[in-house]
Order: structure tokens, then sequence, then C-alpha cells
């Protein structure tokens, strides 16, 4: 089922609910940056995916490479983890960042 998936305009359709931003993003070394502005236009593509039961319900788990057109061809600007039901309801999301790509605008 997830290979079916858009992944281009799944990623895209839940960027455009937030205007491509990230609010309170944690770091791998906990530094706290309040506002992630991510570079349009950015591609997805779906690197892997699993389905996952809990005590309640099955939940779908893709995980995505964001890739940002640059002048010098591609940079990857991170990783998406985008969490659903068996409904396809979202549920959560995790953001793995390139904090230092050029391509993204940080607020601390």
């Amino acid at each position: 089922m997830l290979e079916t998936l858009d992944a281009n305009t799944l990623v895209k359709e839940h960027l455009e609910l937030s205007d491509y931003k990230i609010c309170g993003y944690w770091d791998e070394q906990d530094e706290y940056y309040e506002t992630i502005t991510l570079h349009r236009p950015l591609e997805a593509e779906l690197v892997s995916s699993s389905i996952g039961v809990t005590y309640k319900e099955p939940f779908l788990q893709p995980k995505f490479f964001l890739i940002a057109s640059a002048v010098d061809g591609t940079q990857k600007l991170g990783e998406l983890v985008l969490i659903y039901n068996e409904n396809l309801e979202f549920i959560n999301e995790n953001w793995l960042l390139d904090i230092d790509s050029p391509m993204l605008e940080i607020q601390f």
C-alpha cells in the first residue's frame, strides 16, 4: 500500500499545512530552534516504510528524504517520518534535519 503512495504529494500536503515551517525543533545535540523554514520547492523520496501495531491499533510509518534543488544540483535537507493510522489519518511526525544546510532558514 505504501509503495503506491505519491511521496511528493503526501509530503507537500503535509508541509503546506504548516507553511513549510517546523516549530519547536530539537536537534541531536539538544539545541532548540524556535522555527525552521524549509526551502521551496522541495522534493520527497520515499526511502522506507513500515507497518507497526500498538496495543490500540496498527499504524503506517513512511520515511522520506527531503531534497531541495540548488544551483549546483540537489541537496538533502533531512528526513521526515510521518505516522498515520490504518485509515491514513495523520498521527505524528519525526524530523531529522541537516541544521548546517544553507537551504534552511533558522530562527533561534
